[in-house]
């Protein structure tokens, strides 16, 4: 473990994944997070997956609101003085002190390629085969930082994000340990004429319908399985589609066609078929795609929606 101190800013899910890859070989000091978000009838507290992870692991946080307001955190700042600060998945604007520092984001794409809320996802939709991570430092431009580290991985044809956030929260975190554990760290400026933007998703992305096509189907599918699922609108209820996958052995009929029973059911896009593998029906379940299908009796003819 490396000798110097750091401190850790991050809330979501991603910013877990890296705090549980650093932890082993960083010495992180301080643990920075959200405050938790409230929800059902008795107003129940839900810490932040970073403050889950951080009590899995054994160590304690430190919640904050308004980081630039928390006169408690610039105090500890000057007086810990940490090596580097890592702020990933934070959710709030990093401004001074703060940016003065150096502060390492991770960020899940190959900047200045899908810079933004959602590049895992937005690569996904966009049907692409390879991605990578990024180690570069915070700017207030956003994700324009000076890139200190990158690394690549191929996207395959059955990755979806749950896959690439694991693999690649992975691969940034080695390459930010070997950046940091070097004797020069090595900043290279990002070509910004090279930049593409990857917003947050939209609530009309979620609705899939058999009119796309099946490769537009299925990498939809893809991309929302950590973000609530894409669903599509069978006999007028949602129906989630948590697992499918492209079938251009079958020919296509009409869109919402279902094609075959044989095993989990396929049905037709405006191209080719897709097979969905798993399913969630409105107050339901996740269940296999096959189970679903033997309790509707489908058959090969029916159709699951009007066009």
């Amino acid at each position: 473990m490396s000798t110097k101190d750091y401190w850790f800013m991050g809330t979501g899910q991603f910013a877990a994944l890296c705090l549980e890859g650093l932890t082993p070989r960083l010495n992180i000091t301080r643990i920075i997070t959200g405050q938790p978000t409230r929800s059902g009838r008795n107003n129940r507290e839900n810490p932040s997956a970073v403050e889950l992870k951080a009590s899995e692991l054994g160590h304690e946080v430190t919640r904050t609101g308004k980081l630039t307001e928390n006169h408690e955190i610039i105090a500890a700042l000057g007086r810990e003085n940490p090596a580097a600060i890592f702020v990933i998945d934070f959710g709030q604007i990093i401004r001074e002190p703060f940016l003065s520092r150096l502060c390492l984001n991770i960020h899940p794409s190959l900047l200045p390629e899908y810079r933004g809320a959602a590049p895992i996802q937005r690569a996904l939709l966009d049907g692409r085969t390879r991605t990578g991570v990024t180690v570069f430092r915070l700017v207030q431009a956003m994700d324009a930082g000076d890139v200190l580290a990158q690394r690549e991985t191929d996207i395959n044809p059955g990755d979806n994000a749950s896959d690439l956030y694991t693999r690649l929260s992975g691969l940034g975190c080695e390459a930010a340990c070997e950046a940091l554990e070097s004797e020069a760290m090595t900043f290279t400026p990002q070509d910004d004429s090279r930049a593409t933007i990857a917003p947050k998703l939209e609530k009309h992305e979620f609705a899939l319908d058999f009119t796309m096509t099946a490769e537009r189907f299925v990498n939809t599918v893809r991309a929302l399985n950590m973000s609530g699922g894409a669903y599509v609108m069978a006999g007028g209820k949602r129906l989630k589609v948590w697992r499918s996958s492209l079938r251009d052995d079958i020919r296509a009929g009409a869109p919402g066609e279902v094609l075959s029973v044989e095993g989990s059911p396929v049905v037709s896009c405006c191209d080719y078929g897709v097979e969905l593998l798993e399913v969630q029906a409105e107050g339901r379940r996740r269940m296999p795609g096959h189970e679903w299908a033997y309790g509707l009796r489908l058959k090969t003819g029916d159709k699951l929606c009007k066009v």
